[in-house]
C-alpha cells in the first residue's frame, strides 16, 4: 500500500504540472454553460427568434425547467465524459512513451503493477473531481438562469443520475489505457475513442445499446426518454469491460518487452 501511495504521489505531480487539468476543466465547464445557454434561449422566445437555428436545436431539449436541464447535463456527461476521461487517461499512460520517460519509470524500485494501478487511481480521482465540479457548476448556472420547477426530489434524482453516468464513463475509460500502452502514445487511444463514440450512437439507435458498453451511460442519462433507468445486466457489462481494461493494461506492462 505504501508503494502505491508513493507512485500515486509521483503521478499527481506529473498531472498537475501539465496542462491536462486546465484543458479538461475548461472542457467540462462547457457542459453546464451550454445547457444554461439553451435554457435561457427557451425562456426568452423573442431572443430565441433572433437566433434561428439555435432556437430550433434548443427546443430539442424540451422545456426550460430543472428536470430538462438536469437531464441535459446527464446526457452531455455521457458523451463528454467518455471523451474527456478517455483523453485524460490516454495522456497519463501515453506520455511515458511519447516523452520517452518509460525507461526511467521502470527503473524505480516499484513493481509495474503498482505503477499501473497508481495511474488508474490518479485518472479516476481527477475524473471524479471533474464530475463533481460540473455538477456543482451546473446547479449554480441553473440558479442564475432562474429555471422554474425546482424541487428537492427532481434535483436529487437528477444528481443521482448524473453521478451514475459519471461513474459508468469513468469505468469505461480503462480500455483506453490499454490502447495507449500497446500503441505507445496517443494516436491509437484517440482513434479508439472516435471508434466507440461512432458505434455507440449507431448501436443505441438500432435498439441494442444496453449490450454495448459505451452506449450504456447515454441510456442511463435518459437519451431514449427513460430518464435514469438502466438494467442490472448493463451495469455488469460495464464492470466486466472496465476489469478487462485494467487486466489488459497490467498484463501489458508486466509482460511486454519494454527494454
Amino acid at each position: 500500500m505504501g508503494k502505491i501511495l508513493i507512485a500515486l504521489s509521483v503521478e499527481s505531480k506529473k498531472l498537475f504540472r501539465s496542462r491536462i487539468p486546465f484543458i479538461t476543466l475548461l472542457a467540462y465547464t462547457l457542459l453546464p454553460v451550454s445547457g444554461g445557454f439553451f435554457m435561457f434561449v427557451l425562456k426568452d422566445p423573442g431572443f430565441a427568434e433572433k437566433l434561428g437555428v439555435i432556437s430550433a436545436k434548443a427546443h430539442l431539449m424540451g422545456t426550460a425547467d430543472w428536470p430538462s436541464y438536469i437531464s441535459f447535463l446527464a446526457q452531455a456527461a455521457a458523451i463528454g465524459g467518455i471523451v474527456i476521461f478517455g483523453f485524460t487517461i490516454s495522456w497519463i499512460f501515453g506520455r511515458e512513451y511519447v516523452d520517452r520517460t518509460l525507461k526511467d519509470l521502470l527503473a524505480l524500485p516499484l513493481s509495474r503493477s503498482n505503477i499501473v494501478l497508481s495511474k488508474f487511481i490518479m485518472a479516476a480521482l481527477w475524473s471524479l473531481i471533474l464530475s463533481l465540479y460540473a455538477l456543482l457548476l451546473g446547479l449554480l448556472v441553473g440558479i442564475i438562469t432562474g429555471l422554474p420547477g425546482w424541487s428537492s426530489v427532481a434535483v436529487g434524482q437528477g444528481a443521482h443520475t448524473f453521478a451514475l453516468v459519471s461513474l459508468l464513463t469513468i469505468l469505461l475509460s480503462t480500455p483506453v489505457a490499454f490502447f495507449a500502452s500497446i500503441g505507445r502514445g496517443y494516436l491509437q487511444p484517440l482513434g479508439f475513442l472516435v471508434f466507440i463514440l461512432f458505434f455507440s450512437q449507431i448501436i443505441a439507435a438500432i435498439g441494442y445499446g444496453e449490450y454495448f458498453p459505451w452506449s450504456i451511460p447515454a441510456l442511463a442519462g435518459g437519451i431514449t426518454g427513460e430518464y435514469g433507468t438502466i438494467e442490472g445486466a448493463s451495469i455488469i457489462i460495464v464492470i466486466i469491460t472496465s476489469a478487462l481494461g485494467v487486466a489488459g493494461t497490467v498484463g501489458w506492462w508486466r509482460y511486454a518487452d519494454h527494454s
